[in-house]
């Protein structure tokens, strides 16, 4: 039996496009934010991380829906997006204002932490061309309607930006169940956003209105509490351990309470340093739950993005094989080898991620 009833290829422009913030990644390298002398520029954002790394590994056809202000910065970041293969046609461009009063482009500034020191990110977002966008402003219809699209992926850093982007995630989603494309969201809960506008309370108010709209709910280890207040029982709030038996607890309690969501996918990460996570992941799909190869103490060179590329590799099983199995397979594989490299997007291609699905080693390829 399919697990998702997916459109075919052949009636769509895309296999996927992805709503959401792309902002300007400044990154330190093996340094610190606070002593550095240059930045390495990439980009990322964690909507856009996904449909990136479905074109750039698993060859798909995608496109992002963003806004940017119309000056020198936003250039760089659609030159990054080409990079990245994407469909930038969809992109509102603002008219800059000269000095960054009324729109901006996001500035992300992301160490990679190494050992006992952690990765750290600061946001310079506010007033961003994306956290504008509002209900009205992306012709939906023309999208879903009459170019077709098999999958949309948004998430809850979009929808945290503001008032407006969390509408603008609702009316997007509406437009796509119309025209039987599949949802995906992943909650990707930021204290950092919901700070100042109400918390976890207010996180848990915005998502769960979402949720009802989404066929494939993605989160981590603290999402589905934070986001969508689901308990986890018998996992430590230091997340040392995970409790695998909580997680099905939790799966169960969201299906009750979301009939909608067709797939659940959770990353299962443990943080033993910077350096060395547990990494795996389990699916909900079909009534069942898949667990993913566990891969314990894995090194890690740059954990931002590890959950992008999961979801990337996640999509990529279910519009290639609709099978929760597989897909949970090559959203753990895709994960790890993301963080093997710096920046928040993938570089792995697909023979790498079926090899060490099948249990490759790391031995030289000559």
């Amino acid at each position: 039996m399919a697990t998702l009833n997916i459109k075919p290829a052949s009636e769509c422009a895309y296999d996927c496009i992805s709503l959401g913030e792309v902002m300007l990644r400044l990154d330190p390298g093996e340094g610190r934010i606070r002593t550095a002398r240059q930045f390495r520029a990439w980009e990322g954002g964690g909507e856009y991380n996904v449909s990136r790394g479905l074109r750039r590994c698993f060859g798909k056809r995608t496109a992002i829906i963003t806004a940017l202000a119309d000056n020198e910065v936003g250039a760089l970041v659609e030159d990054f997006m080409l990079q990245g293969g994407l469909d930038t046609q969809f992109v509102k461009w603002v008219d800059y204002d000269g000095c960054g009063r009324t729109v901006r482009n996001g500035l992300n500034f992301t160490e990679r932490g190494y050992g006992i020191r952690g990765a750290k990110g600061v946001s310079d977002r506010g007033n961003t061309a994306a956290s504008q966008l509002k209900p009205g402003d992306i012709d939906w219809e023309h999208i879903f309607g009459t170019l077709g699209v098999r999958w949309m992926h948004t998430g809850g850093i979009f929808a945290a930006l503001s008032v407006t982007a969390a509408e603008t995630v609702i009316e997007a989603v509406k437009v796509a169940k119309k025209y039987g494309t599949i949802v995906s969201y992943d909650l990707n809960y930021r204290p950092s956003l919901w700070k100042a506008i109400g918390g976890e309370a207010k996180a848990q108010e915005v998502n769960r209105e979402i949720a009802k709209y989404v066929d494939v709910m993605i989160g981590n280890e603290e999402d589905f509490t934070a986001c969508l207040g689901l308990e986890i029982e018998g996992n430590d709030e230091n997340l040392k351990e995970l409790d695998l038996e909580g997680y099905k607890g939790m799966i169960k309690s969201a299906v009750n309470e979301f009939p909608n969501f067709k797939v659940i996918a959770t990353t299962l990460r443990t943080v033993k340093s910077a350096t060395v996570n547990s990494w795996g992941a389990i699916c909900y799909a079909d009534g069942e739950i898949h667990e993913a190869e566990h891969r314990e103490d894995l090194e890690i060179m740059d954990r931002v993005g590890g959950g992008d590329s999961f979801a990337s590799g996640l999509i990529y099983g279910f519009l290639e094989y609709n099978d929760g199995a597989k897909a949970v397979e090559y959203g753990a594989a895709h994960g790890a080898l993301a963080m093997t490299t710096p920046g928040d997007t993938t570089m792995a291609t697909l023979a790498e991620v079926e090899k060490i699905m099948g249990g490759g080693s790391a031995r030289v390829d000559r």
